[in-house]
């Protein structure tokens, strides 16, 4: 949820770490701070507001010293002050600690060091972590060992010295260890590496990370040495950048011209390998969160329509509670864009504690979600920074339809029709059209609410376009199944009521035509996205004919349109107010 940053090396560290937090800043950015370590002393400079204001305010450059540790902040545990901004100092301020994560059992270790005489300065569970380390009796390592020992919870901490050292400790939050010459780096995204260096070792749970002259990994229970080979991030530095775009959510709803087609280079092994679990599992389960279970949710539709087949879906923060159903043959597809959401991590720790076989579709590589796989399908998305996610979101779809058509035995049938699919996104989206979805947004910007219908697979996609109007619009949206307007959401219908309806040329088509005409009689101004136009239509958003694989194509146009009501309402687009692009706490 947050982003942490750490640096050891020759070169001064804050120009180093405030530029790890403008990589970082979309996992959180209600506050910001550095802290270096110069002749023996630690400084920290913290403040509220986005990494840009904080710096104006702090002025970073004045930090000296080439070790230190930088956080940008998602509030989880206190309010947004600077207090409670990170870095934290111990009572004796010879240590500073920044924190991703939540220590779920904080309140009671925070009754402990204060019965032993510790005061606190802020509202956060990460002070807490300082004070326990500095409580400890024995050296760094072994206090930070201690400390570890004890949280609850998804949580990765950093711990600066004031002699100059750094460990670290994960358990559940990324930590990505970044190898640079006469550098070493931790972060908790590679974008924030990216920079300096390709040659990473992903640090799993359980295990403690010092930064010395060199780099030392133990296992946090035992303190014993692990030997870990780095490998390469094969992500670059362009694809992190906004390029000529003005905002990264807009340059990445472009990038679905190309990167579906980047989708669908899957291994065909792969592709094989997976059916086959697929096929010979006793009960198929596919999860994710947010954008991702709507994702997941129309793959339900695709197995059903393409390949015959029943697979169940739950969104992962609800999955856990079906952990009386699995078994060994159980098979869990998790879906995730980051590969370290939190809810999702639970529900493959839920199947892998019945025996169970994990798949994963995720878009960065080395991601926990992806280590703890049997088998991964990489999204290929490179990079997506907006928190709005839009091409990962297409990707995800591409490749669960890609298995349902190998499912039924399809797959160069699918694999041609989903190319198909690809061309028509990318031939879709030029400049008449955007032109055609902004006039939509100048429509519908003074509107209090907006609802979106769909039927099938576009019913899940119903859901998702509301997602994605709310995140970035700020405007009340909501998404329903057109059978279900007259069992209530009719009576939210009044004249002009900006109504969108999915309709794709399949057998769901007469049915969700019907769906906007009861909402018409009502008054409801209706825009169809659609392959035809339609009477009932009074805004036509014309989209490719793909009966089979509509949910794709039809996405897009609502991104725009959430784009382009964000940036007219002057809002911070790539930085939704009380959202994180990771979310990687509970």
């Amino acid at each position: 949820m947050c982003g942490i940053a750490a640096y050891k090396g020759t070169k001064q560290a804050s120009p180093i770490l405030l530029e790890a937090l403008r990589k970082m800043e979309y996992r959180g950015y209600d506050s910001a701070g550095i802290a270096t370590v110069h002749d023996g002393v630690i400084t920290v400079r913290k403040d509220t507001g986005k990494v840009e204001e904080v710096n104006k305010k702090v002025q970073f450059s004045e930090l000296k010293g080439t070790t230190g540790i930088s956080h940008s902040r998602w509030a989880t545990t206190g309010s947004v002050t600077q207090k409670n901004a990170h870095p934290h100092y111990s009572s004796d301020k010879k240590l500073a600690v920044v924190q991703n994560g939540i220590v779920e059992n904080y309140q009671e270790l925070k009754a402990t060091l204060e019965e032993k005489g510790y005061s606190f300065q802020s509202e956060t569970d990460t002070e807490v972590i300082a004070k326990l380390v500095e409580d400890s009796e024995h050296d760094l390592l072994q206090a930070v060992q201690d400390a570890f020992l004890q949280l609850h919870g998804r949580n990765a901490f950093v711990v600066l010295d004031s002699t100059g050292s750094i460990v670290a400790a994960k358990k559940g939050s990324p930590l990505i260890l970044g190898i640079g010459e006469d550098a070493l780096f931790l972060a908790s995204d590679p974008a924030a590496l990216l920079e300096h260096t390709k040659n990473v070792i992903f640090i799993e749970d359980n295990e403690l990370v010092v930064l010395d002259d060199a780099y030392t990994i133990y296992n946090a229970n035992t303190l014993q040495e692990l030997k870990k080979e780095p490998t390469t991030i094969n992500w670059t530095v362009e694809q992190a950048q906004k390029g000529n775009y003005d905002h990264f959510m807009i340059k990445e709803i472009m990038e679905q011209k190309e990167c579906i087609m980047q989708a669908l280079a899957q291994p065909k092994e792969l592709i094989q390998t997976v059916v086959n679990e697929i096929n010979g599992a006793f009960g198929t389960y596919v999860v994710g969160c947010g954008t991702a279970g709507k994702v997941a949710l129309t793959s339900t539709y695709a197995f059903s329509d393409i390949a015959k087949m029943h697979i169940n879906f739950a969104f992962g923060s609800e999955f856990p509670s079906y952990h009386d159903f699995l078994t060994e043959k159980s098979l869990l597809i998790a879906i995730s864009q980051s590969g370290e959401t939190a809810d999702t991590l639970e529900a493959l720790e839920t199947a892998k504690a019945k025996g169970g076989k994990i798949i994963s579709v995720v878009n960065v590589m080395g991601s926990t979600m992806m280590r703890k796989s049997d088998h991964t399908l990489m999204v290929n998305a490179g990079p997506e920074i907006s928190v709005c996610s839009t091409k990962a979101t297409t990707n995800q779809l591409a490749i669960m339809y890609l298995l349902a058509y190998a499912c039924n035995g399809r797959y160069d049938e699918g694999l041609s029709i989903l190319k198909g699919t690809a061309a028509a996104v990318d031939e879709m989206l030029n400049d008449a059209f955007c032109a055609h979805v902004k006039k939509l947004a100048e429509k519908l910007l003074d509107q209090p609410n907006i609802y979106v219908i769909g039927r099938g697979m576009n019913y899940p996609m119903a859901l998702e376009a509301a997602i994605k109007i709310q995140e970035v619009s700020y405007i009340h949206a909501e998404g329903f199944a057109g059978g279900e307007l007259k069992h209530g959401p009719l009576a939210l219908i009044d004249k002009d009521v900006p109504v969108i309806a999915f309709v794709a040329n399949d057998e769901t088509k007469e049915d969700i035509l019907a769906n906007a005409e009861e909402t018409k009689a009502r008054g409801a101004y209706v825009i169809g996205i659609a392959p035809e136009n339609n009477d009932v239509f009074d805004y036509w958003i014309q989209v490719p004919d793909c009966p089979e694989t509509s949910p794709i194509p039809n996405i897009v146009p609502v991104q725009l349109l959430a784009y382009y009501l964000s940036t007219m309402k002057g809002n911070d687009v790539d930085k939704p107010k009380n959202l994180s692009k990771c979310v990687s706490v509970k």
